[in-house]
């Protein structure tokens, strides 16, 4: 499995969208600075994907997103790959005995198929988007997550490539 997080928040960001002639179109715009914190990890293989949300990104969260994992996938010995995130090297990072973690080289985010996942959720679910409050946001990546993780070949056309 190939592990990373992303932060999702309030402050839209403008995409390319169309509008009959002579029209302009309007996108509302949000400055606020919340975020929340996605944990995913994604088989390509298999095309699976696990996640959790969480208000912030560190050991302990990356803790708990290992031990769902494991939870889940308890007779499949895991191995997870991941980028060099200090909550991903933390000695109290707390790894469960049916997964083990295998680094990527430095600055190599083109290597992990999940960071393509990222860009799908932040494509399809969330262009031209303001919200009112964090919960909205949270609503929209969750049902965006849930649909992704639903449809397996929708994720391995995205993540398994050569």
């Amino acid at each position: 499995m190939f592990q990373d997080e992303a932060r999702f928040g309030r402050m839209a960001k403008p995409r390319r969208c169309w509008a009959p002639r002579p029209c302009r179109p309007v996108m509302l715009n949000g400055y606020e600075r919340e975020f929340v914190y996605a944990y995913g990890a994604v088989s390509p293989r298999e095309g699976e994907l696990d996640w959790k949300l969480c208000p912030k990104m560190n050991t302990q969260r990356m803790s708990e997103f290992l031990n769902q994992g494991a939870r889940r996938h308890p007779r499949d010995f895991i191995v997870m790959v991941v980028d060099g995130a200090g909550s991903h090297r933390g000695k109290d990072l707390i790894v469960p005995e049916n997964i083990r973690l295998l680094a990527l080289p430095a600055y190599s985010p083109e290597l992990n198929p999940q960071e393509h996942l990222w860009d799908e959720i932040r494509e399809k679910e969330f262009p031209n988007r303001a919200f009112d409050s964090l919960d909205g946001v949270r609503r929209q990546l969750r049902s965006g997550l849930v649909r992704l993780a639903r449809d397996g070949d929708r994720l391995r056309s995205i993540t398994a490539w050569p």
